[in-house]
């Protein structure tokens, strides 16, 4: 299809510089349902970014649309600051009972701020009050959000350069697999701790992504995982898993590190946990570290009781019975086979693939390849993204709700955008 792009005056006018997607896909977005998104001229696009992983269960799922609309048209709070609502109570109820119970996790909830970089900030905050240190180790790579705690254990020099003030006690360490396999895993790390004259003061925790989403879909292997909860164990520091893109159930279990059978002493969550888009987040912690005093860390919008409707509706739909986590699996294999083909249909771009569950990287010998795949993929009706430190990585995020043959059409556009832009 042939798209022009509209007339973005005012967005050029009078929206900051700052603005980012709209850039990369010059259209007027209209509706959306499910797996696609419509711009105002009537165009149709496959989405394959799905909000940045906020909309694992699609443009407005029915079900969710359903119970929001309900909770609305019956004057149900909207805003509830920490408040005690019905809407609070039926999603901490159906969290409990869905999701944490059946895997044994004993946390906590905490809200926070609505967003992923609010949950990040919390976490921090709680690791060093817990231990009474500053330092926070993260891993080369790593995104954790832009509020300048999150930012301080971010590693992308671009974002970082954002801040505008020195980033401090944030120590980067190597991510699985950043030596190629030459290095053991942890030495680095290790000898720092043990030398009295590293320089590294003692820190309070360790943040990691399992999967580094915005780093490039960089894979942490479950036994480089466990090898790294052991360490926080032998060393006294918390272990804090960021589960903010690949948690709710982007990788197929409903916890990304389930996998590798760790449990983490902090998990923040963001993104899909409201369902339906909405903002809303959630910082996840073992009882004994719940040390705040009352108000000690709050916000204004942490209380957004549609949201917690969409997140329980959510919940009890797609994670009562199990069969969400083997859907996205046998997804995630035919994506897998997809991205195989057309590496191997290519073999001088030096292709190579990586990911989980709904969440693949497709990575390009040439550094501007996947900036053009993903402008050719845009005229061709496919919404796709990049990752990675010079966005050499073409991102594929789809709705875990997809169907095999929505992914199936998403495929076999992306493989034309590789073939047409080679």
């Amino acid at each position: 299809m042939t798209i022009t792009p509209p007339a973005l005056s005012v967005f050029e006018t009078l929206e900051s510089e700052v603005r980012s997607y709209c850039r990369g896909w010059p259209a007027v977005f209209d509706r959306a349902q499910g797996s696609y998104m419509y711009d105002e001229d009537g165009h149709t696009y496959l989405d394959f970014f799905a909000g940045a992983g906020s909309l694992n269960y699609g443009h407005n799922n029915p079900v969710l649309k359903r119970a929001l609309i309900d909770y609305i048209e019956r004057d149900g709070v909207t805003h509830g600051l920490d408040m005690g609502t019905t809407a609070k109570r039926a999603f901490l109820e159906s969290f409990q009972n869905i999701v944490l119970r059946p895997r044994d996790l004993p946390y906590k909830v905490m809200f926070p701020g609505p967003t992923g970089t609010n949950a990040v900030e919390a976490a921090l905050k709680l690791a060093r009050k817990v231990k009474g240190r500053e330092a926070i180790v993260s891993f080369t790579n790593a995104f954790h959000g832009m509020s300048l705690g999150a930012l301080a254990v971010t590693g992308n020099s671009m974002k970082r350069a954002g801040a505008g003030i020195p980033l401090v006690h944030g120590t980067p360490m190597p991510f699985d697999n950043y030596f190629e396999g030459r290095v053991p895993d942890f030495l680095w790390f290790e000898r720092l701790l043990e030398d009295q004259g590293s320089g590294l003061n003692q820190p309070a925790a360790v943040i990691v992504e399992t999967i580094q989403g915005e780093g490039g879909i960089n894979v942490a292997r479950p036994e480089w995982l466990r090898a790294l909860a052991d360490l926080c164990k032998r060393r006294d520091m918390l272990l804090i898993v960021d589960d903010i893109q690949m948690g709710c159930g982007r990788t197929g279990a409903f916890f990304s590190f389930e996998e590798a059978g760790i449990t983490p002493d902090i998990v923040t969550l963001s993104k899909s946990i409201s369902g339906y888009g909405l903002p809303m987040s959630l910082t996840l912690f073992k009882p004994e570290l719940d040390i705040w005093e009352p108000g000690e860390h709050n916000g204004t919008f942490r209380g957004n009781n549609p949201a917690f409707v969409t997140s329980a509706a959510a919940l009890d739909t797609y994670w009562a019975d199990g069969q969400m986590e083997k859907q996205t699996i046998a997804r995630g294999e035919q994506v897998e086979q997809a991205l195989r083909a057309i590496v191997e249909e290519h073999p001088r771009l030096g292709g190579e693939l990586r990911g989980r569950g709904l969440v693949w990287g497709l990575e390009f010998a040439d550094k501007d390849r996947a900036t053009k795949v993903a402008a050719r993929a845009f005229e061709l009706g496919l919404l796709i993204e990049t990752s990675g430190p010079q966005s050499e990585v073409v991102k594929l995020l789809p709705p875990l709700t997809v169907t095999p043959e929505e992914l199936d059409e998403g495929l076999r556009t992306l493989a034309r955008a590789v073939r047409e832009t080679a």
